[in-house]
């Protein structure tokens, strides 16, 4: 079974991001509620249908890529579950990317960073920059579909 195993974290500040790739994100989810969801994603290079079940560190994951037909059917079904963001790919000194995100419209202002491994023994002994804040990895108010759903949970408490 195809998996995804990331962690996710606030954002204390920002870090020099000269010279990373940034791409605008639209996404719609088809879902309300449930340990499943389905997403619709559009970016500039195109469009995927997108399926994850459970919560935490892992979780099922299958994706599909969908034509312009298919998103112009099913969009409008994502009314009201919709978010846009601009994801940023900074290289960290590890070698792996974090994929910050910036939130926009009804979630402006909220930063999130996401870091994918291929193990769960790799995702645990992970050590965040010091740009990460809070580790949110597991808490279902951050997850992208209740963010469109409820907004931004409140401020967290500054990390030490």
């Amino acid at each position: 079974m195809p998996s995804e195993i990331e962690r996710k974290f606030l954002v204390d500040r920002v870090p020099g991001t000269a010279g990373a790739v940034s791409t605008a994100i639209s996404q719609g989810y088809l879902t309300r509620g449930g340990d499943s969801e389905v997403r619709i994603r559009r970016t500039p290079e195109g469009s995927t249908l997108t399926v994850k079940h459970g919560g935490g560190l892992e979780r099922a994951e299958y994706e599909t890529p969908l034509d312009e037909e298919q998103v112009a059917a099913l969009w409008p079904a994502t009314e009201g579950a919709r978010l846009t963001k601009v994801r940023t790919e900074v290289p960290l000194e590890d070698g792996r990317t974090a994929q910050l995100d910036t939130y926009e419209g009804a979630l402006a202002g909220l930063l999130t960073v996401e870091v994918e491994f291929d193990s769960t023994a790799e995702a645990t002994a992970f050590e965040p920059p010091d740009w990460f804040g809070t580790d949110v990895t597991g808490r279902s108010e951050y997850n992208n579909r209740n963010l469109c759903l409820r907004g931004t949970p409140p401020a967290e408490e500054p990390t030490a």
